[in-house]
Protein backbone atom coordinates (compact mmCIF):
# COMPACT_ATOMS: atom_id res chain seq x y z
CA UNK A 1 0.00 0.00 0.00
CA UNK A 2 3.05 2.20 0.74
CA UNK A 3 4.14 1.62 -2.70
CA UNK A 4 0.92 2.62 -3.88
CA UNK A 5 0.91 5.59 -1.98
CA UNK A 6 4.65 6.57 -3.58
CA UNK A 7 3.33 5.95 -7.09
CA UNK A 8 0.66 7.62 -6.51
CA UNK A 9 -1.70 4.74 -7.39
CA UNK A 10 -3.78 5.88 -4.33
CA UNK A 11 -4.00 8.77 -2.03
CA UNK A 12 -3.36 7.42 0.72
CA UNK A 13 -2.38 4.11 2.49
CA UNK A 14 -5.82 2.48 3.87
CA UNK A 15 -4.23 0.34 6.19
CA UNK A 16 -2.62 2.94 8.23
CA UNK A 17 -5.63 3.33 10.37
CA UNK A 18 -5.58 -0.71 11.06
CA UNK A 19 -5.29 -1.81 14.84
CA UNK A 20 -3.34 -4.78 14.33
CA UNK A 21 -4.67 -7.86 17.22
CA UNK A 22 -2.37 -9.06 20.02
CA UNK A 23 -0.16 -12.11 19.29
CA UNK A 24 -1.16 -15.08 20.92
CA UNK A 25 1.94 -17.11 22.04
CA UNK A 26 1.76 -20.67 22.12
CA UNK A 27 2.99 -22.34 25.10
CA UNK A 28 6.07 -24.03 23.59
CA UNK A 29 6.48 -27.38 24.37
CA UNK A 30 9.15 -30.35 23.95
CA UNK A 31 9.21 -34.40 23.81
CA UNK A 32 10.88 -35.28 27.19
CA UNK A 33 14.42 -36.07 25.92
CA UNK A 34 14.39 -39.26 28.67
CA UNK A 35 10.94 -39.98 26.40
CA UNK A 36 12.30 -40.15 22.89
CA UNK A 37 13.13 -44.11 23.15
CA UNK A 38 9.93 -45.25 23.63
CA UNK A 39 8.89 -42.70 21.15
CA UNK A 40 10.95 -43.95 18.50
CA UNK A 41 10.20 -47.61 19.36
CA UNK A 42 6.00 -46.76 18.86
CA UNK A 43 7.04 -45.29 15.44
CA UNK A 44 9.19 -48.30 14.55
CA UNK A 45 6.30 -50.23 15.79
CA UNK A 46 4.18 -49.19 13.03
CA UNK A 47 6.88 -49.07 10.61
CA UNK A 48 7.58 -45.65 9.90
CA UNK A 49 10.46 -45.29 11.93
CA UNK A 50 12.49 -43.77 9.45
CA UNK A 51 10.62 -40.72 8.89
CA UNK A 52 10.30 -40.23 12.63
CA UNK A 53 13.63 -40.26 13.24
CA UNK A 54 14.89 -37.74 10.47
CA UNK A 55 12.31 -35.37 11.95
CA UNK A 56 13.83 -35.64 15.53
CA UNK A 57 17.22 -35.24 14.07
CA UNK A 58 16.24 -32.33 11.40
CA UNK A 59 13.74 -30.60 12.34
CA UNK A 60 12.20 -30.53 8.65
CA UNK A 61 8.26 -28.82 8.81
CA UNK A 62 6.04 -31.19 8.19
CA UNK A 63 5.43 -29.92 4.66
CA UNK A 64 9.22 -30.23 3.61
CA UNK A 65 9.29 -33.97 5.33
CA UNK A 66 6.08 -35.06 3.06
CA UNK A 67 7.84 -33.39 0.24
CA UNK A 68 11.56 -35.12 0.05
CA UNK A 69 12.31 -37.27 -2.90
CA UNK A 70 14.86 -39.61 -2.65
CA UNK A 71 17.37 -38.26 -4.75
CA UNK A 72 17.62 -34.87 -1.81
CA UNK A 73 19.34 -37.64 0.30
CA UNK A 74 23.41 -37.21 -0.30
CA UNK A 75 24.62 -40.78 1.34
CA UNK A 76 28.36 -39.56 0.75
CA UNK A 77 27.74 -36.23 2.43
CA UNK A 78 24.75 -37.39 4.73
CA UNK A 79 22.62 -34.03 3.98
CA UNK A 80 19.34 -33.99 3.03
CA UNK A 81 18.25 -31.21 0.69
CA UNK A 82 15.29 -28.96 1.64
CA UNK A 83 14.48 -26.73 -1.48
CA UNK A 84 10.48 -28.05 -1.59
CA UNK A 85 7.19 -28.19 0.47
CA UNK A 86 3.53 -29.31 0.52
CA UNK A 87 1.55 -26.03 1.23
CA UNK A 88 -2.56 -25.27 2.10
CA UNK A 89 -3.46 -22.65 -0.04
CA UNK A 90 -6.40 -20.48 0.60
CA UNK A 91 -9.08 -22.44 -0.79
CA UNK A 92 -7.94 -25.24 1.09
CA UNK A 93 -6.06 -27.34 -1.60
CA UNK A 94 -2.74 -27.87 -1.48
CA UNK A 95 0.32 -27.48 -4.18
CA UNK A 96 3.88 -28.25 -3.88
CA UNK A 97 6.11 -25.15 -3.64
CA UNK A 98 9.26 -23.64 -3.47
CA UNK A 99 9.98 -22.57 0.39
CA UNK A 100 8.72 -19.44 0.84
CA UNK A 101 12.28 -17.53 2.10
CA UNK A 102 15.74 -18.30 0.50
CA UNK A 103 16.80 -19.60 4.07
CA UNK A 104 14.37 -22.39 4.19
CA UNK A 105 16.02 -23.32 1.11
CA UNK A 106 19.08 -25.62 2.90
CA UNK A 107 21.44 -28.34 3.04
CA UNK A 108 20.78 -30.33 6.15
CA UNK A 109 23.27 -32.59 7.80
CA UNK A 110 21.90 -35.98 8.98
CA UNK A 111 23.82 -38.45 11.34
CA UNK A 112 24.68 -41.91 9.94
CA UNK A 113 22.22 -43.47 11.70
CA UNK A 114 19.29 -41.41 9.62
CA UNK A 115 21.21 -42.34 6.03
CA UNK A 116 21.17 -45.96 7.43
CA UNK A 117 17.40 -45.76 7.91
CA UNK A 118 16.90 -44.19 5.01
CA UNK A 119 18.20 -46.85 2.73
CA UNK A 120 16.69 -49.14 4.74
CA UNK A 121 13.11 -47.51 3.34
CA UNK A 122 14.44 -46.85 -0.32
CA UNK A 123 14.70 -50.86 -0.69
CA UNK A 124 11.01 -51.49 0.57
CA UNK A 125 9.81 -49.28 -2.51
CA UNK A 126 13.10 -48.44 -5.15
CA UNK A 127 10.87 -47.36 -7.86
CA UNK A 128 9.24 -44.77 -6.27
CA UNK A 129 10.58 -41.00 -6.17
CA UNK A 130 9.26 -40.21 -2.78
CA UNK A 131 11.24 -40.63 0.27
CA UNK A 132 8.33 -41.57 2.29
CA UNK A 133 5.16 -42.46 -0.27
CA UNK A 134 2.17 -43.38 1.42
CA UNK A 135 1.02 -46.97 1.77
CA UNK A 136 -2.25 -46.42 0.07
CA UNK A 137 -1.97 -44.16 -2.44
CA UNK A 138 2.19 -44.51 -3.50
CA UNK A 139 2.49 -41.06 -3.95
CA UNK A 140 3.35 -38.15 -1.26
CA UNK A 141 2.12 -38.47 2.15
CA UNK A 142 -0.59 -35.80 3.14
CA UNK A 143 0.55 -33.36 5.83
CA UNK A 144 -2.20 -33.91 8.08
CA UNK A 145 -1.62 -37.70 8.13
CA UNK A 146 1.57 -37.40 8.98
CA UNK A 147 0.20 -35.64 12.31
CA UNK A 148 -2.08 -37.70 12.55
CA UNK A 149 0.83 -40.85 13.24
CA UNK A 150 2.54 -38.42 15.45
CA UNK A 151 -0.64 -38.42 17.40
CA UNK A 152 -1.10 -42.25 17.23
CA UNK A 153 2.49 -42.65 18.34
CA UNK A 154 2.06 -40.41 21.42
CA UNK A 155 -0.90 -42.65 22.07
CA UNK A 156 1.04 -45.57 21.56
CA UNK A 157 3.83 -44.84 24.08
CA UNK A 158 1.54 -43.28 26.51
CA UNK A 159 3.13 -39.98 26.30
CA UNK A 160 1.64 -36.44 27.08
CA UNK A 161 0.28 -34.89 24.19
CA UNK A 162 2.09 -32.64 22.02
CA UNK A 163 1.79 -30.64 18.71
CA UNK A 164 4.09 -32.11 15.73
CA UNK A 165 5.50 -29.06 15.49
CA UNK A 166 7.06 -29.33 18.64
CA UNK A 167 9.16 -31.86 17.45
CA UNK A 168 10.47 -29.27 15.81
CA UNK A 169 11.12 -27.46 19.01
CA UNK A 170 12.63 -30.58 20.85
CA UNK A 171 15.27 -30.32 18.22
CA UNK A 172 16.47 -26.80 18.50
CA UNK A 173 16.35 -26.90 22.18
CA UNK A 174 18.08 -30.02 22.82
CA UNK A 175 21.25 -28.66 20.06
CA UNK A 176 20.88 -25.16 21.76
CA UNK A 177 21.73 -27.06 25.15
CA UNK A 178 23.99 -29.58 24.42
CA UNK A 179 26.30 -26.50 23.12
CA UNK A 180 25.31 -26.24 18.88
CA UNK A 181 26.12 -22.68 18.51
CA UNK A 182 23.02 -20.32 17.69
CA UNK A 183 23.75 -19.70 14.28
CA UNK A 184 24.18 -23.17 13.32
CA UNK A 185 20.58 -24.20 14.81
CA UNK A 186 19.54 -21.43 12.97
CA UNK A 187 20.63 -22.40 9.39
CA UNK A 188 19.55 -25.70 10.26
CA UNK A 189 16.10 -24.63 11.17
CA UNK A 190 15.73 -22.25 8.45
CA UNK A 191 14.89 -19.54 10.11
CA UNK A 192 16.14 -15.81 8.30
CA UNK A 193 18.39 -14.81 11.14
CA UNK A 194 19.59 -15.84 14.27
CA UNK A 195 18.40 -13.10 16.71
CA UNK A 196 14.87 -15.04 15.61
CA UNK A 197 15.93 -18.22 17.23
CA UNK A 198 17.46 -16.53 19.95
CA UNK A 199 14.30 -14.98 20.95
CA UNK A 200 12.19 -18.07 20.40
CA UNK A 201 14.38 -20.22 22.44
CA UNK A 202 15.23 -17.53 25.26
CA UNK A 203 14.63 -21.09 27.66
CA UNK A 204 17.39 -22.75 26.48
CA UNK A 205 19.44 -19.86 25.80
CA UNK A 206 19.10 -18.95 29.62
CA UNK A 207 20.58 -22.12 30.06
CA UNK A 208 23.29 -21.73 28.20
CA UNK A 209 23.75 -18.50 30.10
CA UNK A 210 23.49 -19.80 33.19
CA UNK A 211 26.17 -22.64 32.12
CA UNK A 212 28.75 -19.77 31.05
CA UNK A 213 28.31 -18.26 33.99
CA UNK A 214 29.83 -21.01 36.07
CA UNK A 215 32.68 -22.22 33.60
CA UNK A 216 33.76 -18.72 33.96
CA UNK A 217 33.32 -18.72 38.05
CA UNK A 218 35.31 -21.66 37.67
CA UNK A 219 37.93 -20.15 35.55
CA UNK A 220 38.60 -17.08 37.73
CA UNK A 221 38.35 -18.58 40.46
CA UNK A 222 41.37 -20.81 39.68
CA UNK A 223 43.58 -18.06 38.60
CA UNK A 224 42.50 -16.09 41.74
Amino acid sequence: MDRAVKERLILRNPAEDCVLPKMQKREMKILNPDHVGAYLKAAEDRGVLPMFFLELATELRKGELVALRWDDLNIKNRTISVNKQYIRNPDGTRTLSRPKTETSVRQVSIPQAAVDLLVQEHEKHPDNPYMFPSPVTGEMYHPDSVVKLHEKILKDAKLEHIRFHDLRHTFATTALQNGVDVKTVSSMLGHYDAGFTLRTYTHATRQMQDSAAEKMGNFMERIM
